[in-house]
């Protein structure tokens, strides 16, 4: 079973998304929260797999109770379901350790389809979402020293790097390197354990505020090829 954490400030919202979630077998919802210092305190109480998390909330927004809640239970994962798709949302909420971003008109069975995604561990980043990223990162100065942590890399693990962070599924890696589905599993397995991150949205988040990828955001950005696999 699956639990669920929602938090909102609408109480309608709330309970649209306790009916959804009630009708699909596996899931439960454990909680309920009208703001981001509430929604903080009952992730603590409950320890849900998923949280349902707004953004523009009273007394703790939702960016903020995202980073608290992450830092706090690394396992919960936090899924952005807002009426906001401002990149300056988009990036904070990632920044701040959620796995998926969502919109709050999206059909119920994609919000469903979401919700058992990052609660997998996986993340959920949509084009619109991977482009603003990079945008914003694409502003910001390179560090002046790089990671060690590559150095921990094998070859072929900063292959699969690099294609993570340009977007790639692992049937896609699979096919470009010409290696088993599985493998390439394993490897991105193993270069988020290595790299100390908890999925690929934060893989890449990773490779751009590190000023590893500026080559990879441009190939990103300028392929007409990727754009349609998308």
């Amino acid at each position: 079973m699956t639990t669920v954490l929602i938090a909102d400030d609408q109480a309608l919202v709330r309970i649209g998304l306790r009916k959804v979630i009630a009708s699909e077998a596996g899931l439960e919802v454990v909680g309920e929260a009208s703001d981001g210092r509430a929604a903080v305190i009952a992730a603590l109480k409950h320890h849900p797999d998923v949280v349902l998390m707004d953004i523009r909330m009273p007394v703790v927004d939702g960016i903020e109770a995202t980073r608290q809640i992450t830092e706090a239970i690394p396992d919960t994962r936090i899924l952005i379901l807002t009426t906001f798709g401002l990149d300056e949302y988009v990036y904070g909420s990632l920044r701040a350790g959620a796995s998926g971003f969502m919109l709050k008109d999206a059909p119920p069975e994609e919000i469903l389809g979401a919700i058992h995604i990052v609660a997998r561990g996986e993340a959920l980043l949509a084009p619109a979402v991977t482009r603003a990223v990079i945008s914003a990162f694409m502003r910001q100065p390179a560090p002046r020293v790089p990671p060690t942590e590559l150095d921990d890399l094998t070859e072929r693990e900063r292959e699969v790097f690099e294609l993570v962070v340009r977007g790639l599924s692992n049937p896609e890696i699979s096919s470009r390197l010409g290696i088993a589905e599985a493998t390439a599993k394993t490897h991105v397995a193993r270069v988020l354990g290595k790299l100390g991150v908890r999925d690929r949205i934060q893989a890449v988040i990773y490779a751009y505020e590190r000023g590893l990828a500026p080559r990879v955001a441009e190939d990103a950005q300028g392929s007409p090829d990727r754009d349609a696999k998308r």
